[in-house]
């Protein structure tokens, strides 16, 4: 019987020994010096004053409908840039990222238009992810509502610059939270916000995947990975380093960062 669940789960994204890597431009050659010279031989055919950053290396997981799964790993393991493969905004150096449904991507630095008010990137942004004129307007208080910025005025009619920038975020987590996704990449979107804010995004999350899409969320908070997900990626140094249930992945993480 298990393992005829196992057949029926549908998987959503799968990661085919990803390799992604940036190319910096302005690199420092060291001209005039014996060791850029023989540098500069080795490397012949590569861009000139370009230094390259192996971001991502070899990772591979399949992703499932119904699934929440946290990504970890200390600063610059890889964690943002692999959801930005994921939804398509990076190519693949080598390797193949492959997708069953439209993927959304929400950053706390996702872009809203900052001249424009709440009210209009409220439709903008619920137009950029497909939904009608209809269903924005039928869903707006509540993406009001459930961002709590009009709690101490009515902020939603301002322009998005006079906004802190946790305010920012919440809106956009608000605006995506609205509709239902196959999947859902949310960067960093919890660690803004009063707790109560961070209550209510955790409670829409599991909403979110009940309706059998997939949630990747990438936050150094353990509570709310905890609180959230039912599977966790860690990464570290671009390289997966290790994939399972939450409590098992988040105990070894742990230990290895001490906290």
């Amino acid at each position: 019987m298990a393992e005829q669940q196992q057949d029926q789960r549908v998987p959503t994204v799968i990661a085919d020994e990803l390799h992604i890597v940036y190319r910096v431009n302005g690199a420092r050659t060291g001209k005039g010096s014996a060791t850029a010279a023989l540098s500069r031989i080795l490397k012949r055919g590569e861009e000139r004053g370009v230094r390259k950053v192996h971001a991502v290396r070899g990772v591979s997981f399949t992703a499932y409908r119904g699934e929440a799964i946290g990504l970890i790993g200390s600063n610059g393991s890889g964690k943002s840039t692999l959801l930005r493969a994921i939804a398509g905004l990076l190519p693949a150096e080598r390797g193949k990222v492959y997708t069953d449904g439209q993927p959304s991507l929400l950053g706390v630095n996702a872009a809203l238009m900052n001249d424009l008010t709440g009210e209009r990137n409220v439709i903008l942004g619920g137009l950029a992810m497909g939904m009608s004129r209809e269903q924005i307007k039928a869903r707006y208080q509540d993406i009001v509502d459930f961002s709590g910025i009009n709690e101490k005025g009515d902020f939603i009619t301002l322009p998005m610059r006079t906004y802190s920038s946790g305010m920012a975020a919440r809106l956009r987590f608000s605006i995506a939270a609205a509709k239902d996704h196959d999947v859902l990449m949310i960067d960093e979107a919890l660690a803004t916000g009063d707790r109560k804010f961070q209550t209510r995004s955790e409670e829409r999350i599991r909403e979110l995947k009940k309706k059998a899409g997939t949630i990747f969320l990438v936050s150094h908070n353990n509570k709310s990975i905890r609180d959230t997900c039912n599977r966790v990626l860690w990464l570290e140094r671009g390289e997966l380093r290790m994939d399972g249930p939450t409590d098992e992945v988040l105990k070894e993480y742990e230990k290895f960062t001490g906290k």
